[in-house]
């Protein structure tokens, strides 16, 4: 088996992503295998390796552990954690591991249990009042989030969105308000997000305010919830059923970035370097072009988030990511439908089970199984992630044309 192997889909599955005080992230993330592994029509005897996403479990999620419910093999297992990006990160390491021979069928999992944790931010960060007194491998540098900027993920993102504004000389910040309410209205053709309600401008505008510019609404919820995902090599899946290979979804790339070294990173982390450069490998490994996409399903983490990546996607020119928005483009009827699941603001952003998720609901417009939220005729999809320190996961998916 070489590079040039292609790998498949051939199950996918997530659970409602919402509130699960009844379940923990073991039994989340048992459920969402088990059901993907039955999608697929195989079961955990057929699988040859299993990588397992989880962040906050402190090792509770292992897959060690999500294994003793649904089957001990023996197979060997990656436990992976990758910021935002870990979902992502765990299919990927299947695909290489499919790539490189050792087996022709892997899992993918990611989960977590996230309500009511809050707003993610920088931890250890003491006393605000107390004398600074340097220690710690960033000793040298004092404690200044919230003084000189910030390390909380809102005001983070919020500051990549003014960024972008100010770079190309906007000044109506209301744009992204207005993509928020294109998110909560898709999100109520989807019975798994975690809210199905639709909200007006403004609603969104009058709401909390968490980080000028984005209000609570714009923020992506935090839930419990979990994703699973069967790969398998191109080879194995022609063995198979007439089904099992209609409904098969080719994965034609597979990519995961960094950071590139620039100083100013060192302060503002540049969520849009290396989401350019995924997607320049993406397209180039694919053979495709932004043009080709029939849906995008990115890390719209925050509203002013999705602005920026739909120029880092490519999905329009160099600095016209607001005229790309007033063009109607993005809404589910639009020339290149973004998050029609409702996307992280209304689906939900159970950390690790995002990078599943959002490939999850490309397959399933691939498939036509989307229901009422179904994009006519979609061939090709692209999911995107994106965790702070950096990673940037990007995966190109093609319908079969069996």
């Amino acid at each position: 088996m070489s590079a040039s192997e292609e790998i498949w889909i051939l199950g996918i599955n997530m659970t409602k992503f919402g509130k699960h005080p009844d379940l923990d992230a073991v039994d989340l993330a048992a459920n969402a295998a088990i059901a993907a592994l039955a999608d697929g029509g195989v079961t955990m005897g057929d699988i040859g390796v299993v990588a397992a996403g989880n962040l906050l479990g402190n090792g509770a999620a292992s897959g060690q552990n999500i294994l003793k419910q649904i089957g001990q093999t023996g197979v060997p297992i990656y436990n992976v954690s990758n910021a935002c990006a870990t979902g992502a990160t765990a299919l990927r390491t299947v695909v290489m591991a499919i790539r490189a021979g050792e087996t022709d069928m892997g899992l993918a999992i990611g989960v977590e249990k996230l309500s009511g944790v809050g707003l993610l931010g920088p931890g250890g960060q003491g006393n605000a009042d107390a004398p600074w007194e340097p220690k710690g491998r960033y000793g040298a540098v004092g404690g200044i989030d919230g003084r000189l900027g910030t390390q909380a993920m809102p005001g983070v993102f919020a500051q990549v969105g003014m960024e972008y504004l100010h770079t190309y000389g906007h000044t109506d910040v209301s744009v992204f308000a207005r993509i928020s309410q294109k998110n909560h209205q898709h999100s109520t053709l989807n019975p798994l997000a975690a809210y199905n309600k639709a909200m007006t401008y403004d609603q969104i505008v009058n709401d909390v305010m968490i980080s000028y510019p984005n209000t609570r609404p714009m923020c992506s919820a935090n839930c419990d919830g979990a994703a699973a995902a069967v790969l398998v090599s191109g080879t194995k899946l022609k063995t198979l059923s007439l089904e099992q290979r209609r409904r098969a979804v080719k994965i034609s790339a597979s990519v995961l970035t960094s950071d590139p070294y620039q100083e100013a990173c060192q302060v503002l982390p540049d969520v849009n370097t290396l989401t350019r450069n995924a997607a320049k490998i993406a397209y180039e490994q694919a053979g495709v072009g932004p043009q080709d996409l029939d849906l995008v399903e990115l890390h719209d983490c925050f509203a002013t988030a999705e602005l920026v990546h739909y120029d880092n996607l490519m999905l329009c020119d160099p600095g016209d990511a607001v005229a790309f928005f007033e063009s109607g483009a993005p809404w589910r009827d639009g020339s290149t439908p973004v998050n029609v699941s409702g996307g992280l603001q209304s689906k939900g952003h159970p950390i690790s089970a995002t990078g599943i998720a959002n490939v999850w609901e490309i397959c399933h417009h691939l498939r036509d199984e989307a229901g009422d939220r179904q994009i006519k005729g979609a061939k090709v999809g692209l999911a995107h992630v994106i965790g702070l320190g950096s990673a940037c996961g990007v995966h190109i998916l093609e319908k079969s044309a069996v």
